[in-house]
């Protein structure tokens, strides 16, 4: 077998009779395309005002994160002024 794309479509190959791997590269697979958190999503009815709140939930999640995230960035970053001149 020559080289050639390991899934396509949500469809995996079986290589040499390995089925746990690809069961492994198909769960990985649709957990990044969303695929489970939707299953979890739709499968109870969630009522109007918990889907607002888990959208905004979500909304504050991220701005905190990505806050968060230009913090770190900031302070890990090395050529930056020294904020106390002579102190250390």
């Amino acid at each position: 077998m020559g080289r050639h794309a390991s899934f396509l479509a949500r469809t995996v190959l079986v290589r040499n009779g390995n089925i746990e791997q690809a069961c492994r590269l198909l769960n990985r697979i649709m957990g990044r395309e969303g695929f489970f958190e939707q299953y979890r999503l739709t499968r109870y009815y969630e009522k109007p005002f918990e889907t607002r709140r888990r959208i905004n939930f979500n909304k504050c999640k991220a701005i905190y994160n990505e806050d968060m995230s230009r913090k770190i960035e900031f302070v890990l970053r090395k050529n930056r002024i020294e904020p106390y001149p002579g102190y250390c």
